[in-house]
């Protein structure tokens, strides 16, 4: 059953997170940047597809994505209009998309799985379309993150050339904290100028990495994208649900220390 359902049509009457971006703002220190994270415009179409979609509101899929896309290019320029300089786009579906097993499932429903990827770059860029000169824009991938567990797994392989080479963001935050996300070979796809921030610091589990092991997969990564173009980050948010992950509060900060020693250390 599709997880959730498009009953009217789509459109936005004030920036999504807009007013938990302002105390955002009112609460960073000086120096510092506010950035939000906002679910990527795939998602509103994941977890359904056509399914999800009242035919008697959208009559087929293309007049969907451009009523969708018309609305997060209105929540761009809105909450750029706020101030927002830093904006990420959440987006589980096209790491999902890697799983052979998710594919098959969509299959089954009667999706386009071998190329639906390439539909959700091509719509995220139309909801990018115009945006505000001086906003970053960068998207997260992960397989996820309820509660510890997960729910895909398999490397960037099968979405890598069409996701690295065509999504029109400045960045891509990656899981990269176990085998479930594969090796670094797909980053070859990665053009100059774009920035890979490598999640190798698990959220799901308390134990703290060893800081030379995060090193050596750096420098691993590294021969596919200058060292340059890299970065070190968490893998995932600590609660991407408001069950929180089942780790306490002084480890989530120990987690994120070493995560500003390594990255101070190798940069």
């Amino acid at each position: 059953p599709a997880g959730l359902h498009v009953d009217g049509p789509l459109a936005i009457e004030e920036p999504i997170f807009g007013a938990d971006f302002a105390y955002l703002q009112s609460v960073v220190g000086e120096g510092q940047t506010a950035k939000l994270t906002i679910p990527s415009p795939s998602m509103v179409h994941y977890r359904g597809g056509a399914a999800a979609i009242d035919p008697a509101v959208y009559a087929d899929e293309d007049a969907f994505w451009e009523a969708l896309s018309a609305a997060y290019r209105q929540q761009v320029q809105g909450i750029a209009a706020q101030g927002c300089s830093y904006l990420q786009l959440d987006d589980t579906s096209l790491a999902y998309l890697n799983d052979p097993a998710q594919r098959a499932e969509l299959a089954a429903q009667g999706r386009d799985a071998e190329h639906q990827h390439e539909r959700y770059i091509r719509q995220i860029n139309a909801a990018l379309a115009g945006r505000p000169e001086g906003l970053t824009v960068t998207t997260h991938l992960c397989r996820g993150n309820f509660r510890s567990s997960w729910v895909a797994e398999g490397g960037y392989d099968f979405v890598a050339e069409a996701l690295f080479g065509g999504l029109d963001v400045d960045g891509f935050f990656l899981e990269y904290d176990d085998a479930r996300s594969g090796g670094f070979e797909p980053l070859r796809f990665v053009p100059e100028g774009k920035r890979v921030v490598l999640g190798l610091v698990t959220t799901k589990s308390p134990e703290l990495e060893d800081k030379d092991a995060l090193k050596r997969r750096i420098d691993e990564a590294a021969r596919f994208v200058p060292l340059e173009q890299l970065a070190i980050s968490p893998q995932c948010g600590f609660s991407s649900t408001v069950e929180g992950n089942a780790l306490t509060r002084d480890e989530q900060i120990a987690k994120l220390a070493l995560v500003v020693e390594t990255a101070q250390e190798v940069w």
